[in-house]
């Protein structure tokens, strides 16, 4: 009988039982026989334990005694697992049946491989990327994150153009298989972060150490998802800005960090202006807020001395230069159009 890797499928959970009644079953009825169901409550006010318990008595959940977010609450779990290959799902994500043998095939293909991700398409228009990863996701050099069928708030439909499986940046933690022994030699999640942008560091560091990411686009899900990133959110908006200038500093050899670091925040500085201006005033709050927590964690906090910081150096899924000249000057709103 052929070697099947074990894969084990873990979805974190913080009070989303609607989501795990609906898309259990798909997970469930996923075709790839050696695998594992695991729910990670991050101690859910809902019922959600309770509805996993009476009617889904398959899947394993790993209680937590306290919402420890995204990437502790991974980390957490994940230690707690024994398999090949972790697949991370979030609980707003259908399934098809046959989504993670692709995975499976390319990741034991090329054991260099340490993570890949799912082609997300988007639930409520499945014509649609998905605004949390898309095809694949791409970074550019100040930063910036962005992906195959989807950059900034534009959105493509999927007419096939996205469909070679090949190295990325970045693998959407909405659908990220990764390899287990690669997880945690990296230590997991930077646990910081508490939620965003721990994804595209953990690919990041990856490839500080050698490995590559890839896009596996055979492989087919559905995601709800936040569509863009919503500013009314302002603990959203803190998050994403305080995390990517940490993302940078962690990465980034120290001369390129501080300069680049230094630029994006006097923009950003800047751009709280229009957000005055226009009425967000929560929004440039966040902003500033964001940069200040950054201050903090870069003079009191951060212990990366040890780190691998390779910079963008050697690596794919890289814009050279920044994303916002053609999107915003050159009217180029599409991936297609801007990476040729």
């Amino acid at each position: 009988m052929e070697f099947q890797p074990s894969v084990a499928l873990v979805i974190l959970n913080w009070n989303t039982a609607a989501y795990l009644k609906r898309f259990i079953p798909a997970l469930i009825a996923a075709t790839y026989p050696n695998k594992e169901i695991y729910v990670i409550d991050n101690n859910s006010t809902d019922n959600s334990v309770e509805l996993l318990q009476n009617n889904f008595p398959q899947v394993h959940v790993l209680r937590q005694e306290e919402n420890k977010g995204f990437a502790a609450g991974y980390n957490s779990g994940l230690r707690q697992i024994d398999a090949d290959y972790f697949l991370i799902i979030n609980s707003d994500l259908e399934a098809t049946p046959g989504f993670i043998e692709p995975l499976v095939a390319l990741m034991e293909n090329d054991k260099n491989i340490a993570a890949c991700q799912s082609k997300l398409l988007s639930l409520n228009d499945k014509r649609t990327f998905e605004y949390a990863g898309a095809a694949g996701g791409w970074i550019d050099r100040l930063g910036l994150p962005f992906a195959k069928g989807r950059v900034f708030t534009t959105i493509e439909e999927d007419h096939g153009q996205y469909q070679q499986a090949e190295p990325i940046f970045w693998a959407s933690g909405a659908c990220m298989f990764l390899r287990a022994s690669v997880f945690h030699k990296l230590g997991g999640f930077y646990e910081y972060y508490y939620m965003h942008q721990e994804d595209i560091d953990l690919c990041w560091r990856a490839q500080n150490s050698g490995y590559t990411i890839y896009s596996c686009p055979q492989s087919v899900v559905y995601h709800i998802g936040g569509g863009t990133l919503s500013w009314e959110n302002h603990l959203k908006t803190f998050l994403t800005f305080r995390n990517n200038y940490i993302m940078l500093s962690r990465n980034l050899p120290f001369l390129h960090a501080t300069g680049i670091v230094a630029f994006r925040m006097v923009v950003d500085f800047i751009g709280c202006f229009y957000f005055l201006v226009t009425g967000k005033a929560g929004i440039s709050k966040a902003i500033i807020k964001a940069e200040f927590a950054f201050l903090y964690w870069l003079f009191f906090y951060t212990k990366t001395k040890n780190q691998q910081r390779k910079g963008f150096l050697a690596k794919h899924g890289i814009y050279d230069g920044t994303v916002l000249i053609p999107y915003f000057v050159n009217n180029k709103k599409v991936f297609s159009k801007i990476v040729k």
